[in-house]
């Protein structure tokens, strides 16, 4: 659904990279092309660390960005059966089989509800709205409108719209702060419309499936006492497009 630049940068070879240049490499006319760029950066204490920025070049953490992370470092090397590495938001358990890779997520302490529209936490900053219209048309016009509102203008919100399913299933649309864009996925998004969904229904289950427009992810969870949510996990796959060479245009 999302795709991602990856730059091996364990010997840091890639550790002056700019903003400008990472900006141009996203950049879908004139650069590679891509929803961010993700850089794996040597660790001390972990298996890696991921230095993840949006196509605009701001700093963030990304979920589908985190799983693809693993799917890269393995082929540098490192051992991805089960690991840690750190994040903008902190550390990260995951594990890799043939066909999936799970990552978990950050705590989910509280879930802010007002009608039928949501703000949480899951890693970035999610605004999601229930929805049966999750057009990309619909979106689109509805992300701009809450992200750039005087609310969360200056710090920038991602916004999903949320069509239910069944009390275990729901489709979302997502709009991402930094792409400014709809994207045919998101990995916190998809948690945070998973987790919005079981706080309205409390289906009794631990996991709920999200179709995005770019395919299909599964969400594992527990409830905390608290209305919260702990032991949250991202699962799905990661494909590997290609890889290649560029020239980077010197500042």
């Amino acid at each position: 659904g999302n795709d991602f630049i990856l730059l091996d940068n364990l010997s840091g070879s890639f550790n002056d990279l700019t903003i400008t240049q990472i900006k141009e490499l996203c950049d879908r006319k004139l650069g590679i092309g891509a929803d961010g760029l993700i850089k794996i950066n040597h660790s001390y204490s972990k298996a890696f660390e991921m230095d993840y920025y949006n196509s605009d070049g701001s700093k963030s953490f990304c979920g589908n960005g985190a799983r693809c992370a693993v799917a890269f470092a393995e082929t540098l090397g490192i051992e991805v059966s089960e690991l840690t590495f750190d994040a903008i938001d902190g550390s990260h358990w995951a594990s890799k089989t043939a066909n999936d890779i799970k990552i978990q997520m950050v705590n989910v302490e509280n879930v802010h509800a007002f009608e039928n529209e949501f703000e949480l936490y899951t890693g970035s900053p999610h605004y999601v709205k229930i929805s049966d219209d999750i057009s990309s048309e619909t979106i689109l016009n509805f992300g701009k409108s809450i992200r750039f509102s005087p609310k969360y203008n200056s710090e920038g919100i991602n916004v999903n719209l949320l069509k239910g399913i069944s009390p275990t299933k729901i489709e979302i649309a997502s709009y991402e702060r930094g792409v400014e864009e709809e994207t045919l996925s998101c990995g916190t998004g998809a948690t945070a419309c998973a987790l919005v969904w079981d706080k309205i229904h409390n289906s009794g289950t631990n996991f709920i499936e999200v179709k995005a427009k770019g395919g299909n992810l599964k969400i594992e969870f527990k409830r905390d006492s608290f209305n919260g949510y702990y032991d949250i996990f991202l699962v799905g796959p990661a494909n590997f497009v290609y890889s290649g060479e560029i020239n980077l245009i010197k500042e």
